[in-house]
């Protein structure tokens, strides 16, 4: 007997009439606050409630920034539906469903909370794309999330989009080496992980694709450059005096800035400066720049300030460390992520090159390019912004000789980077000589930092810029 519903404990209805079936009463025990059967609550055209997914960092609120649909409009699995910022990082939400978009739960720059309705879909059931737990009043967490969560007793970090996408080609993620935060599972690695399986042939650096060949009408001569430099420029924004004080509550990066200068002034600070000869350095860059234009990347001189910092941590790993909230051990990091301070419209923003130490200068370059790119565009992404070991500030972009830079938690060093002047010095006879000149800033943790340490480093990282050749013979 095939049952398609049940009416009520008294009332059962048939599909097919020409069965007869007698049934006790007495036999069907349950309230109305129960089901007898487990049946799924899709119908055709039903309406399922796109929530808002946990994006890691224990991020609870974000920022919608642009949506990327309207209401009427249809959507297919993994497109793009809306931008949203955190205190942390933009990130792009894609849709888990073919469907039609019916409402819309928030406004631009309104605030959105994880774990509440982001978007209604209405869905068409006969594809099955629709698990229990999106729809209305539905419980927390499936069977299908469970079991990818806590594969082999351990759980399992990715966003619902890559499980679906792993779900779909038979990928189990326990087999799958996340690179993200916390080894979560990003979409880069099912694909890499995919392509291993097939024999398909990767780009050797997908980063590199990323970055577009600078247009020609970019390249500016380097003496136009400093001119401007040399004469401020009035800002052209027009100045409107409204005679009342203006309220605006702290949102975005400036919110994230807040915590963590919060956090840096539990830290004991010290300094130590220095100049720097990059004479020989500002030659090589010059000779290496139409090399790089070519490969399409443009070739800075911080690629060679991040390279020799990473070559200074190899001998003294007590500036890559962490110390931990009770002060009682320390984490030598074993990857060299170092940051990059950025002045962008959204406020400062430190990401990260990963692995400095198994880049080449090229490498550094391109990565740079790509988090320039994005930094302009406000969408780095949560892995750009997390997991930094050591940074490095160049102030001298802006202006400035010497500042006083401050630790990002949980880092234990930081550099600022002054402008580069000519200035007049002496060689070993006592002739003057044109040299470029650069100032470097150092604040280091005193807790486990002695100023000994930071000098040897900043001896070390200056020998490598004023002599370029020596890099070669530390050079992995």
């Amino acid at each position: 007997v095939c049952i398609h519903r049940v009416r009520s404990c008294s009332s059962i209805r048939f599909i097919k009439s020409k069965y007869v079936c007698v049934f006790d009463k007495s036999a069907l025990k349950f309230s109305h606050q129960q089901r007898l059967f487990r049946t799924s609550a899709v119908s055709c055209g039903q309406i399922v409630q796109f929530k808002l997914s946990d994006i890691g960092e224990g991020i609870t609120e974000v920022t919608v920034k642009e949506w990327y649909i309207k209401e009427g409009d249809s959507v297919s699995q993994f497109d793009s539906i809306c931008e949203v910022q955190s205190d942390k990082a933009s990130v792009t939400i894609t849709s888990r469903y073919d469907g039609i978009i019916r409402k819309l739960h928030y406004n631009l720059d309104e605030i959105a909370y994880v774990g509440k309705p982001l978007v209604d879909i209405e869905i068409d059931a006969s594809k099955g794309v629709a698990p229990e737990e999106d729809v209305v009043e539905t419980p927390p967490m499936s069977h299908e999330e469970h079991t990818h969560q806590e594969i082999k007793g351990h759980k399992t970090l990715a966003t619902p989009a890559v499980r679906r996408l792993a779900m779909e080609n038979n990928i189990k993620l326990s087999e799958v080496v996340g690179t993200g935060k916390d080894n979560r599972i990003l979409k880069e690695d099912i694909l890499n992980y995919l392509a291993k399986q097939t024999g398909a042939i990767l780009p050797p650096s997908p980063k590199a694709e990323i970055i577009p060949p600078l247009p020609k009408s970019e390249t500016v001569p380097a003496a136009p450059k400093d001119k401007e430099r040399k004469i401020p420029v009035s800002v052209s924004r027009p100045i409107v005096f409204s005679g009342k004080d203006k309220t605006e509550p702290i949102s975005g990066f400036h919110k994230a800035m807040v915590k963590t200068m919060s956090a840096a002034l539990k830290i004991p600070h010290f300094g130590y400066c220095d100049e720097v000869d990059l004479t020989q350095l500002v030659q090589l860059r010059e000779e290496l720049k139409p090399v790089a234009q070519i490969r399409g990347v443009k070739l800075s001189f911080m690629p060679f300030f991040i390279k020799a910092a990473s070559l200074g941590l190899l001998q003294y790993p007590i500036l890559n460390a962490s110390l931990d909230e009770s002060c009682q051990n320390v984490t030598y990091k074993a990857s060299h992520n170092i940051g990059v301070a950025m002045d962008t419209e959204q406020g400062l923003i430190v990401p990260n090159v990963k692995n400095v130490q198994v880049c080449s200068v090229f490498e550094i370059a391109s990565e740079l390019n790509r988090l320039q790119s994005l930094g302009s565009a406000g969408q780095l992404g949560t892995n750009d912004l997390t997991g930094g070991t050591f940074t490095l500030s160049n102030i001298g972009t802006i202006g400035g000789t010497y500042t006083k830079p401050v630790i990002l938690p949980p880092e234990v060093a930081i550099g600022a980077l002054g402008k580069i002047q000519v200035l007049p010095r002496f060689n070993g006879k006592g002739e003057v000589f044109k040299a470029q000149i650069m100032n470097v800033s150092w604040s280091a943790d005193h807790r486990i930092i002695d100023g000994a340490t930071m000098a040897r480093f900043s001896n070390l990282w200056k020998s490598y810029l004023e002599n370029p050749a020596s890099m070669l013979l530390d050079l992995k």
